[in-house]
């Protein structure tokens, strides 16, 4: 193995690491609950496109509104994300993954039931590297299944 291999190699396993770890980051920073400019500025790129359950955004400033809102209605929240299938093209990747959610609802249903609502699904990331860093420039959030009562949406 020459010099010249060793460093693409040692790139692909760089890229894959940051790659990994912006995606853990942005599953916890949710937990967290710190939703700033300087939130969506770490994990995403100016143009982001966001399917969600709750409605598709594109730009910033629009999803920074959207996951506002979406985790308004929850006093307390458990993202997993595992499973995740990196592949990197130069300076493009896409991250595929599996996601676990736990909410704890900020109000309790009308009807008494449990407060607590699980959901899991499969998310599709694209990614670009940036002067900053890797950074989301597309995700699709997949919910395949849910226990418990979800949220009231507000009108």
């Amino acid at each position: 193995m020459d010099a010249e291999e060793v460093q693409r190699r040692l790139r692909a396993l760089t890229d894959r690491a940051e790659i990994a770890d912006l995606m853990s980051r942005y599953l916890r920073s949710l937990d967290e609950r710190v939703f700033d400019e300087a939130w969506v500025r770490a994990f995403h790129t100016e143009d982001v496109v966001a399917e969600m359950p709750i409605g598709t955004v594109r730009g910033q400033d629009a999803l920074l509104d959207h996951i506002r809102r979406g985790m308004a209605l929850f006093d307390r929240t458990v993202h997993l994300g595992t499973d995740t299938v990196i592949e990197i093209d130069g300076d493009r990747a896409t991250a595929r993954g599996a996601q676990l959610s736990t909410h704890v609802l900020a109000e309790r249903p009308e009807d008494g039931s449990e407060n607590v609502f699980v959901s899991g699904g499969h998310t599709h990331t694209e990614l670009v590297r940036t002067p900053a860093g890797w950074r989301i420039r597309a995700t699709a959030l997949r919910v395949v299944w849910t226990q418990g009562t979800p949220p009231r949406l507000p009108a």
